[in-house]
């Protein structure tokens, strides 16, 4: 009965066509899931600040990374992992919560309503169009001024920078907290350079065994059955979300969940020979972005922010990953991770900082990619990539960016070149900057 299941298994994943065994995808597997187990505790440190039960948001975490990988398995066979975004995380919390002051219900509501729309865009034509309409220097744009987001966010979670009405200073260096922040991020980038994949969780783990050796941490237990989902599931609302600031919150999440999923995933597929643009790829593409937009409203149905396919899963590809089988080993790692939700009480917010900051800087090195001999290009990204940290906001980074993209373009005479659909989205958010310029007078 054993063999005749595995028989099936290998047969579905297709194992001896694509050159690879049980053991390979095993490994391809354990590997990624180590070089991204991080966000089973970035994650919850995040969301918690909005007032989130941090053990809920845990296993809201883990749930909605496992149905994400299970389904890039099942729908498009790709050794890709799916959990919630870093980023998108920090949006939910620190611009949706903290800056518009919504309810973290409400937030979850967005997050719900976006995966919707991502699904509809995902299994249509739509996709492709949206993408053809937003240059690649903005999508560039949109993914630097996140990472610098992060930056920030680690810099100010560990006292070392202070944000307060937009203005910036330096908090103290002399704390425990700054102290394990550079220690940390040191951990990290040492064992990065000697290629050892789990440096981030590794980095968290010893920070937060060593704050606890010294006094200033307190052991919470590792081990326990799962419980507190039902304070996070279900638990999302939709009010004040057709308001101009909740359009505009949906936008901005779609908009980013759509290069953020698309751009990782076809250069993780291309960077690792995955992919070959035949029509079969496009089609398993199509499955794979309808995999993670489903993903989505999971996690805002189970209490967590938006999920996006992983760039780490280059690392089990690299292993030798090359089946859904890859993914599924990683699906059912997070499903067991729900068994050690008393450690995420015992890890602090200084632990995370420093994985906050190099996620953060792995994404502004995207910066080299603009194209910097065209002036209307590489503009418009920087105003994207400065106004998300200044004003905590990506929608304002976003609606800045293609402003200020169209206004050169039309100053240059090049008016033709700009999308469409690109005019459109300029034209609300210019509506949206309107009224909140209105509403603040």
């Amino acid at each position: 009965m054993t063999t005749k299941i595995l028989h099936t298994i290998e047969n579905f994943f297709q194992l001896s066509r694509h050159n690879t065994s049980w053991r390979v995808e095993l490994l391809a597997g354990c590997t990624t899931f180590l070089t991204m187990a991080y966000i089973l505790f970035v994650n919850p440190q995040i969301l918690s600040t909005t007032g989130m039960d941090i053990t809920a948001v845990f296993i809201a975490t883990a749930l909605a990374s496992c149905i994400g990988c299970f389904l890039m398995a099942l729908l498009a066979n790709y050794p890709i992992a799916i959990a919630p975004g870093m980023g998108l995380n920090a949006y939910f919390t620190y611009t949706i919560v903290h800056h518009y002051g919504y309810s973290w219900q409400t937030a979850l509501g967005a997050t719900l309503i976006a995966g919707v729309l991502f699904i509809l865009i995902s299994a249509s034509k739509i996709r492709k169009t949206i993408i053809q309409a937003i240059p690649h220097s903005l999508a560039i744009g949109i993914s630097v001024g996140i990472g610098l987001f992060l930056i920030v966010i680690s810099l100010e979670n560990c006292n070392i920078m202070n944000a307060q009405a937009n203005s910036f200073h330096f908090g103290t260096l002399h704390s425990y907290a700054a102290l394990f922040f550079l220690c940390g991020l040191t951990m990290i980038v040492i064992l990065e350079s000697l290629r050892i994949r789990a440096a981030i969780i590794l980095s968290i783990l010893c920070i937060t065994i060593a704050s606890i050796i010294i006094g200033i941490n307190q052991y919470q237990g590792i081990i326990s059955l799962p419980h507190g989902l039902e304070k996070t599931a279900l638990a999302f609302n939709f009010h004040s979300l057709l308001s101009s600031n909740g359009l505009a919150v949906i936008l901005s999440i779609v908009i980013v969940m759509l290069f953020d999923n698309t751009g990782t995933l076809i250069g993780v597929l291309r960077r690792t020979h995955l992919t070959h643009n035949s029509e079969a790829d496009t089609e398993r593409l199509s499955r794979a972005l309808l995999a993670d937009s489903i993903a989505a409203c999971s996690a805002g149905c189970l209490g967590s922010s938006t999920t996006t396919t992983y760039i780490e899963s280059a690392s089990g590809i690299r292993a030798g990953g090359r089946t859904g089988l890859t993914a599924v080993v990683v699906g059912l790692l997070f499903l067991t991770a729900i068994f050690f939700s008393p450690l995420i009480k015992t890890i602090p917010s200084y632990a995370v900082a420093p994985a906050l900051f190099y996620v953060g800087c792995v994404m502004f090195k995207h910066i080299t990619q603009l194209e910097w001999r065209e002036i209307t290009e590489w503009i418009p990204a920087i105003f994207i990539i400065i106004t998300i940290p200044l004003t905590f906001s990506i929608a304002n980074g976003i609606g800045a960016g293609f402003i200020s993209y169209f206004i050169f373009k039309a100053l240059r005479g090049k008016i033709r070149s700009v999308h469409w659909l690109l005019t459109l989205l300029t034209a609300i958010f210019a509506i949206y900057f309107i009224y909140l310029f209105i509403s603040n007078k």
